[in-house]
């Protein structure tokens, strides 16, 4: 790894650090009053979703950006120029492991293994690409996914704050994290697999050597099993409220389940 994807690293480390232990509380304690009242678990989860939905605008859109303009990337998929990507795995990176340390220190309250072996996925998958500049289409592709962070925080943030399942806003934001988690995360697989298994028996493929390979097929498989367990969690949530069959007992059950990851790919 180069001492420019190493200072990136360690610098999102600390700047997520600062976002949630200062930024965070300032400006939502100024912006939303009822922040404010709630109690120290839901206070430190709320500071994390914030910097989880930062983290996933900022990657969300610079994976757009690299897609679009990226020509040398897109035209050689394996072995094309990582040096947006790898930036942007980067800042992706130190955002794993702040996290990691966050739900490590507070297990009690935030711990999900769940959450562990998606960050552990993506950081092992990651490793490859910050150190070798290996398979920079396939990172960026896979960095999409944060888009659907946004809105999957923003519920839980509705949920903190007591808003009604049956308000307008709560509805219309259920029904768009559904769909943008369906468009970034499942929609894309039959498209992703079918660019992954254009790569087998290539020349670029052989190249990356059995270690990559596995690290790059095992990854790929852990993340989408995941993300097809929360598309359910999601989609089966999202039946409930359209119907209005999402009663008190329901939401109860739900919080204490913490359904539905905030993290990234």
């Amino acid at each position: 790894m180069e001492t420019r994807e190493l200072t990136v690293v360690a610098g999102s480390f600390v700047g997520f650090q600062l976002l949630f232990s200062v930024a965070s509380p300032r400006l939502s304690s100024s912006i939303t009053p009822g922040y404010r009242r709630l109690p120290p678990p839901k206070l430190t989860e709320w500071n994390s979703r914030l910097v989880s939905t930062v983290h996933a605008l900022i990657v969300g859109f610079f994976c757009l950006y690299i897609l679009w303009f990226d020509d040398a990337v897109n035209a050689n998929p394996v072995w094309g120029d990582p040096n947006l990507v790898k930036l942007n795995v980067a800042i992706t990176c130190g955002y794993l492991i702040y996290d990691l340390v966050l739900l490590a220190c507070n297990w009690k309250t935030m711990g999900d293994s769940f959450f562990v072996c998606h960050h552990l996925a993506a950081l092992y998958a990651y490793g490859y690409v910050l150190t070798r500049g290996v398979l920079p289409y396939f990172a960026n592709f896979r960095l999409i996914s944060e888009l659907s962070t946004p809105f999957v925080n923003q519920r839980w943030f509705f949920e903190a704050l007591k808003y009604p399942r049956s308000h307008r806003m709560v509805v219309s934001n259920g029904v768009a994290m559904a769909v943008v988690f369906f468009l970034v995360r499942i929609a894309v697989m039959p498209s992703y697999w079918a660019s992954v298994f254009a790569t087998f028996g290539t020349p670029e493929f052989e190249r990356l050597g059995l270690g990559a390979q596995v690290a790059w097929i095992t990854s790929c498989i852990a993340l989408d099993v995941l993300n097809t367990i929360w598309m359910y969690k999601i989609a089966r949530g999202c039946y409930k409220v359209i119907t209005g069959r999402g009663g008190a007992k329901v939401k109860d059950a739900e919080e204490k389940k913490s359904s539905v990851n905030n993290h990234t790919d």
